[in-house]
């Protein structure tokens, strides 16, 4: 007796139209595929009960109910064999098709179609499955192609071509009309810009006022909008050419088959007003944070710079991994959050070494650089060919540097990123500067230092003394000049030698939260 083989059949059509027909084309498909199996019980072929429908989905994607619920029944041994009418009915995807057919193979589960005849259990069969599937997927790579041509004919000719209606406006059909109430709080949010000059002010402003974006109702059914108006939304109203009487498709710009809501003058002088201030925030930055949009962690992550406060109120700043400011995950074993001054001075001063310039700002070497790469034993720069040929004939500075694609060059330092006391230490190998660079303030700042403390009859040798309460210095600025005192002695020494890493001054060492062990010291700036 003929072993029972469950078949489960599975239909599909791209669109909803004519599903709510008493015979449709799901219907037709099984139909098909039930007389296929009939005709197979001689090999004890039995249809399974349950329907597989998915009516109005597209075969580009496998995120679609019925062929998950197949693919779970296969993985539970409910399913021996799935038929189908065609092919592209299960998918018109090659890359989707090869992770069916792994399923497939996995639960020992065969797969017919009704009007193509193949067996997937041999080569020849498999080559003609790739051979169906390779024309599925060019019918509908083609026939996107045609749709984004239409869209793009349409939106020339100014026509709407759908999706959520601009706050101000109704749709039409292909077109849009000015929805009154609506259209004056558009003035209104354009004409207070003007005046706050500040996105953030004007969404307070509006939350506090009650103004939120129109309600509507779309086509299915569900009820959309009604959100506050935040920051981005503002700047995507601030920004959309729509209140012109403009269509924008692309980079193209055309004229609309619908009213203007905002003079052009009024949304030049917005569109000069955001662009200034863009101009004025990414100046800023660069100035504070100079290797903001530069630094990745080695997942390739950005690192974004951030601030916070000790409890003496002093500001630290640090590159922090995005997803960590997002609520994501970063792996552990990779650096994550490292303090800004000491990588910004690390890569300033391994840049003015390799090109010869130890004068040279982040202002000289900013715009070669195309990216930082931060990993736990080194650091990657990426320099542009631009730069190159500004430093080809300055970089003197051995260093492992290899050649990338497009002419990119990119320069390995040695460097290692290690977790100390809750903090990220970098520490450089082969750093210092290239020459002796003596900091005449540097240096008088370390000696008063220590005047301070003699005056006060410190012994630095104590080491049970408690700096923060014995020295009675009220004031926060000296006795962070007198910390300097309490630096290892070699690093005094480099201090007074000029041998001090590149690029600390004596405000950064006033700054920097620098530890009273002497190895750990060295490890932070980077002279081990």
């Amino acid at each position: 007796m003929k072993e029972k083989l469950r078949c489960a059949i599975y239909t599909r059509k791209s669109s909803e139209e004519g599903l709510d027909q008493e015979f449709n084309s799901l219907d037709a498909q099984r139909e098909a595929s039930l007389a296929y199996i009939s005709s197979q019980k001689g090999e004890g072929w039995i249809p399974v009960s349950r329907h597989y429908d998915d009516g109005g989905w597209s075969g580009g994607s496998m995120d679609r109910p019925a062929l998950a619920r197949l693919l779970a029944d296969i993985a539970a041994g409910q399913v021996n064999v799935v038929v189908v009418y065609k092919v592209d009915r299960l998918t018109r995807s090659l890359s989707d098709f090869a992770r069916i057919v792994e399923i497939f193979d996995r639960h020992g589960v065969s797969f017919v179609s009704v009007t193509q005849a193949f067996n997937t259990t041999s080569s020849m069969g498999r080559l003609t499955l790739n051979v169906l599937l390779s024309f599925a997927q060019f019918e509908r790579e083609v026939t996107g192609e045609r749709i984004r041509d239409k869209i793009a004919a349409s939106k020339a000719k100014g026509m709407w071509m759908g999706g959520t209606p601009p706050l101000g406006y109704l749709p039409k059909e292909r077109s849009l009309e000015v929805d009154p109430g609506s259209a004056d709080t558009v003035r209104h949010i354009f004409a207070r810009y003007l005046e706050l000059r500040s996105v953030h002010v004007l969404a307070r402003e509006l939350r506090e006022a009650g103004i939120r974006s129109r309600r509507w109702t779309a086509a299915n059914g569900s009820v959309r909008g009604g959100a506050e108006l935040r920051r981005g939304a503002l700047l995507h109203m601030l920004r959309n050419r729509i209140y012109l009487g403009e269509i924008v498709h692309r980079d193209q710009v055309y004229p609309g088959q619908h009213a203007a809501i905002i003079e052009r003058e009024t949304f030049e002088a917005v569109a000069h007003l955001l662009d200034s201030r863009s101009r004025k925030r990414r100046s800023a930055t660069q100035l504070t944070a100079p290797l903001a949009g530069l630094l990745f962690d080695a997942a390739g992550n950005r690192m974004t710079p951030a601030h916070s406060r000790g409890r003496s109120g002093r500001r630290y700043t640090y590159y922090v991994s995005a997803p960590l400011q997002t609520g994501g995950d970063v792996p552990a074993d990779i650096p994550r959050r490292v303090p800004a001054m000491r990588i910004e001075a690390l890569v300033l001063e391994r840049l003015r070494l390799w090109s010869g310039r130890p004068d040279s700002d982040w202002s000289f070497f900013r715009q070669g650089i195309h990216r930082i790469d931060l990993h736990r034993s080194t650091i990657q720069l990426t320099i542009l060919p631009p730069a190159q040929e500004r430093w080809q004939e300055q970089i003197t500075a051995p260093a492992e540097v290899r050649p990338l694609a497009g002419g990119a060059l990119a320069i390995t330092v040695p460097a290692t990123v290690a977790r100390q006391g809750g903090r990220s230490i970098i520490s450089a190998a082969g750093g210092g500067a290239a020459k002796a660079n003596p900091d005449r303030a540097l240096i008088a700042g370390l000696r008063r230092a220590h005047e301070t403390l003699a005056g006060r009859g410190i012994d630095l040798l104590d080491r049970q003394c408690d700096f923060a309460t014995t020295t009675g210095i009220d004031d926060p600025w000296h006795r962070a000049l007198a910390g300097l005192a309490f630096l290892a002695p070699d690093i005094q020494s480099a201090i007074m030698s000029g041998r001090q890493p590149r690029g600390m001054t004596l405000s950064d060492f006033m700054k920097a939260d620098i530890p009273l062990c002497w190895n750990a010291q060295r490890a932070t700036l980077g002279m081990g």
